[in-house]
């Protein structure tokens, strides 16, 4: 090579290098905020902090709502051009089709942001993120799990795929139970991944933590004792709820039929908290009220005797019967056998609202707030008391409606002694003593006389349990139809309290339609009451309050449809 050549290849790379390095020193300084914009968008990324949604414990601390850390599957499908390798590999990881992956990136393919998978597990996630794509994103964020599942649904409720709450407590407490996210800016490197974190904007701030008066041991026997009997009874669906008769607390509270928060199979019509969204007429759960009501007038005592001779009579137009002509029964043996005719008659007697005032004081047709959504309103009016049919009606749980929630606040104020205490779901350290709506002796009469309900000549002499006294009505009330009362639908009741010397327990069951041939609540709804008590006075500690502790549990024929289409 000749000598020239040689300096002028050389010149010529110092010109280069002298013109790249004025260019450079150039940018440097007219395009600084502009590269290195430029540069911060490509490799710093302002990176999510999700906030863990609050906890919620039963009333021992265990847990029935807990957030666990999971992770979302991202892309840029602008940017995203994965191969055939790639794409099989990513669809086995979300547990997709290779072709069903195709189809979401190019579908969106003029986007730059797509979910790929949301919730993806852990493991799953560590696994994906080894293969080392680019272009994939794993962001973190929280999935809600139910240890519980079915058991406590209703009452927990679920959240949607956002984390926010839509059914139950937490939608109800979603303000309170919601984490507010905060936020960093992380070095990337060019497959997206995460390199360092440069700089905390915002710290993260966790929900508080929901407490319950659930105690899942009881709500456990409940849920399977109502579930059997739904089943056995073939029933359309059923409700259970257990109070403190101390507190107004809710122990239990279950529904059939139900379904697994933790799946994402749900149907509305198994999302319904039928204890408190659904209202029926209570039937004959509502004679103890319409006793208490004699009790007040001052004219009428446990053992004042009621002629129901013989066995019905018309009011007006209507005919109102019992089974068989029972005769002369006193007060206490009305309720034990469900006279619908003594009843009627003791409306008739009493001041024209004096049961409608015994009932709206004990909670009918207001809102208990218990702070579970779609609480029905109930219906309770006075507006027609002036028609004697009206009031004989009423007596025994007709023209009224009520949710189990309501019937079991105004059985409350009966276990209580007279106290109307607000029933509660999250658990309070400041207890409310209620407000007085009956008298002690009174209530303490009608707890008496319920008793002999449960007795072997009662009509719900299998809702006895051993050892304790156990005070309840049933209640059998005709569905309306298409044509008025419909005679083969029925409505099945028992409200209980036990024990009856120091009550701790208010119950409401109620099955909806069973068709297994029965549909007495004496018969359906009575026995699943004293399963449920039985189990769960000893797991509360309760002790025994019976001496005799061999307990009638014969079956008893339950009262024939009667009257305007109750029976007890």
């Amino acid at each position: 090579m000749k000598p020239w050549r040689h300096y002028l290849v050389l010149c010529a790379f110092l010109l280069v290098g002298v013109g790249l390095s004025v260019r450079v020193l150039y940018l440097g300084v007219t395009e600084r905020e502009f590269l290195q914009q430029e540069g911060d968008e490509r490799s710093v990324h302002k990176e999510v902090i999700p906030g863990m949604r609050g906890m919620i414990y039963d009333r021992n601390g265990e847990p029935l709502a807990v957030s666990t850390p999971v992770f979302a599957v991202t892309t840029n499908p602008r940017l995203a051009k994965f191969k055939e390798l790639e794409l099989q590999q990513i669809a086995d990881a979300l547990g997709l089709s290779k072709e069903a992956v195709r189809k979401k990136v190019e579908d969106n393919k003029d986007k730059g942001f797509l979910y790929l998978k949301r919730r993806l597990s852990w493991v799953k996630s560590n696994a994906l993120k080894q293969l080392d794509i680019s272009h994939l994103t794993l962001e973190p964020e929280y999935q809600r799990y139910y240890p519980a599942g079915e058991i406590a649904s209703h009452v927990v409720g679920i959240t949607d795929l956002d984390g926010k709450g839509i059914e139950g407590l937490e939608s109800n407490f979603e303000t309170s139970l919601r984490g507010h996210a905060g936020a960093k800016t992380v070095l990337r490197d060019r497959k997206k991944n995460s390199i360092r974190d440069l700089d905390y904007l915002s710290s993260p701030r966790y929900g508080e933590d929901l407490n319950l008066t659930i105690d899942l041991r009881l709500q456990f026997i409940a849920y399977r004792e109502l579930k059997a009997a739904v089943n056995s009874h073939q029933a359309v669906s059923g409700s259970l709820i257990m109070l403190d008769a101390k507190t107004g607390e809710i122990l239990a509270m279950v529904n059939q039929p139900s379904f697994n928060p933790n799946s994402g199979d749900k149907q509305q019509n198994t999302m319904r908290n039928r204890a408190v969204v659904d209202a029926y007429e209570p039937g004959s759960t509502i004679k103890p009220f319409t006793a208490l009501a004699a009790l007040e007038s001052g004219r009428y005592t446990p053992e004042t005797i009621i002629d129901t001779a013989p066995g019905y009579f018309k009011v007006g137009n209507k005919l109102i019967e019992d089974p068989i002509n029972r005769k002369s029964l006193s007060l206490g043996q009305s309720i034990q056998k469900s006279s619908q005719v003594a009843f009627a008659k003791l409306a008739l007697d009493l001041e024209q609202d004096a049961i409608f005032d015994v009932l709206a004081r004990a909670g009918l047709g207001n809102y208990v707030g218990v702070e579970l959504p779609g609480e029905a309103y109930g219906k309770l009016s006075s507006a027609q008391l002036k028609y004697p049919v009206v009031r004989a009606t009423l007596a025994y749980g007709y023209g009224l409606s009520v949710s189990p929630i309501q019937l079991a606040q105004a059985y409350l104020t009966i276990a209580s002694h007279g106290l109307r205490l607000p029933i509660s779901i999250v658990k309070s350290d400041v207890p409310d003593t209620g407000e007085r709506v009956f008298e002690v002796q009174a209530t303490k009469d009608v707890l008496t006389m319920m008793e002999l309900v449960t007795a072997r000549e009662g009509t719900a002499a299998k809702a006895a349990v051993s050892g304790y006294r156990v005070a309840g009505k049933t209640g059998t009330a005709r569905m309306i139809g298409a044509n008025g009362y419909d005679d083969e639908r029925h409505i099945s009741w028992f409200a209980g309290v036990a024990p009856v010397s120091d009550p701790k327990v208010v119950m409401i069951i109620v099955i909806n339609e069973a068709k297994a041939g029965r549909s007495g609540g004496g018969k359906v709804a009575a026995p699943v009451f004293a399963r449920v008590a039985e189990r769960s006075l000893r797991l509360l500690g309760v002790s025994p309050d019976k001496v005799d502790v061999d307990l009638a549990r014969a079956p008893t024929e339950a009262s024939a449809p009667i009257g305007f289409g109750g029976r007890g």
